[in-house]
C-alpha cells in the first residue's frame, strides 16, 4: 500500500471521492479490530490509511470552498 499523490486523485469525481472515503474508514475500522483481538496487523497500515483519509477529506473540503 503505497502512499497517494494527491495530483492523482484530483481526477476522482464527488461520488468516487465519497465511496473511497467510506472504503478506507471501514478499513480501519477493521485494523483496529484486528488489534484488539490480537490479530498480528503490521503496524504501519494505520497510518497509511489516516493518510489517505485526510488526502480525500481535504480535495473534498477544496471542492467545496470553490464551490
Amino acid at each position: 500500500m503505497a502512499l497517494s499523490r494527491m495530483s492523482d486523485i484530483q481526477d476522482l469525481s464527488e461520488q468516487e471521492v465519497e465511496v473511497k472515503i467510506q472504503d478506507l474508514k471501514r478499513q480501519l475500522f477493521d485494523l483496529r479490530f484486528k488489534k484488539a483481538t490480537q490479530d498480528p496487523v503490521k503496524s504501519h497500515e494505520s497510518g497509511l490509511l489516516r493518510h489517505q483519509i485526510a488526502q480525500l477529506m481535504t480535495l473534498k473540503r477544496q471542492r467545496q470552498i470553490q464551490g
